[in-house]
């Protein structure tokens, strides 16, 4: 693979690419690539590494590997859905349990929820309890965050919710799973104007690319555990204030779009810098809602956040026509447990076909890239084109990302 690390290649880049990383492996996961936007790392009790995976579509539910020796993953376990409309798109784990999301194609189809599993013995994942997150307008939970072992804090939607546009069908909930056999919720929190009954008009819509007005990612840290940091995809980026978790109140709100065209999908807050990192996710092919961007913000006044940077994006000539999607979606989230890398300087982001990008913001202010890597387009892929959707960095600073399609599971060194 060749390197993209000189200006002669802004404007063109070659068809696959590995600047400052090292590929140490490829897995297939038995014929079933297509990822989603869940991975979590467990060291199991005989001290294996095992990596957790989410699918992005049926008929798998989530695949574990062991990755001990990175260069040498092997299947521990594949899963499959219960039904073939559904997706598990996002999982988290803490310790010995995990938390995996459940949607589906359309609202009021069953089941939709999350599932908690026992996964002590990682050949036998066994089922502790579902949440029911169904109803006659919900698509049940896109995303879930389960970080302390307490609470998931989710994107979902709920039996007793009325949209006011079918687009707005998921918001922010708080499940309370301390006792594992019986979540229950404590507190959630939607936009206002999006429920049936309230008192706000609907918001707007955003034109010509309405993606809804909805919840995604969820964030919590223990450096702040009195606050949620929370992408709502076309209505921006929150911060809530929940220290009373039966009433999220939001402290703060940004968002670019317009001009820009929506779906603000993660907010991960550096503490130390007092910085927040923001990723839009492309949703069209061939860049057709481009720009979407990686931003850095300046949070030192909670209460009035202000852009100061975005990341260098790949060149978009290069990119946009080769297959598929290509702009920013998931980042490297200094995930709050022992298992995952943090960095308050080095950020690693998703571009779709566009790959994997690693930037250098010590000075926020200039952000600069520092690797790349955009492997070849996987065999069977329908965009014809590599699709990495998510980004994971183990204690150990090795990455693990996923191709949304067919290419499953990539495995690298950084060289930086």
């Amino acid at each position: 693979m060749a390197a993209e690390g000189d200006s002669s290649l802004r404007r063109s880049a070659p068809d696959s690419v590995c600047w400052n990383f090292k590929l140490l492996a490829q897995h297939e996961l038995a014929g079933f690539g297509g990822m989603g936007e869940g991975m979590a790392i467990q060291i199991a009790n005989n001290g294996r590494r095992i990596i957790w995976l989410a699918h992005e579509s049926a008929p798998k539910n989530f695949t574990a590997l062991d990755v001990s020796d990175p260069r040498k993953p092997k299947i521990v376990v594949q899963t499959d859905l219960p039904q073939a409309h559904m997706r598990s798109n996002s999982l988290e784990l803490t310790g010995d349990i995990m938390a995996v999301a459940y949607q589906t194609q359309r609202p009021g189809q069953e089941p939709a929820g999350f599932e908690l599993f026992d996964i002590s013995n990682p050949e036998k994942p066994r089922s502790i309890s579902f949440f029911d997150a169904s109803g006659a307008h919900s698509r049940g939970v896109h995303q879930l965050w389960f970080c302390d072992g307490e609470y998931v804090h989710m994107s979902a939607g709920a039996a007793d919710f009325a949209p006011t546009h079918p687009l707005d069908d998921q918001f922010y909930r708080i499940i309370d799973v301390r006792n594992c056999a019986k979540p229950a919720e404590v507190g959630r929190w939607w936009l206002p104007g999006t429920r049936v009954g309230d008192a706000t008009p609907p918001p707007a819509r955003h034109a010509p690319f309405d993606k809804g007005n909805r919840a995604h990612n969820t964030n919590v840290y223990p450096q702040r555990p009195d606050r949620c940091y929370l992408g709502y995809i076309d209505a921006g980026m929150f911060v809530l204030d929940i220290s009373d978790k039966s009433k999220p109140v939001p402290v703060a709100r940004w968002d670019n779009s317009p001009p820009y065209t929506g779906f603000t999908h993660t907010v991960l807050p550096l503490f130390e810098r007092r910085l927040l990192v923001v990723t839009d996710e492309t949703t069209e092919d061939n860049a057709a809602d481009w720009p979407k961007l990686i931003w850095i913000l300046d949070g030192r006044e909670e209460r009035n956040l202000v852009p100061i940077a975005t990341c260098p994006t790949p060149p978009v000539d290069a990119y946009k026509d080769r297959g598929g999607r290509f702009g920013a979606h998931n980042l490297h989230e200094n995930v709050p447990l022992p298992t995952a890398w943090h960095s308050e300087d080095i950020i690693l982001g998703t571009f779709f076909n566009g790959g994997l990008r690693a930037y250098d913001i010590s000075n926020p202010y200039q952000p600069n890239e520092v690797a790349a890597f955009v492997p070849p387009p996987p065999a069977g892929s329908p965009s014809g084109a590599i699709q990495l959707n998510d980004v994971f960095v183990d204690e150990r600073e090795i990455v693990y990302t996923i191709d949304r399609h067919t290419g499953g599971l990539y495995i690298l060194e950084m060289d930086f």
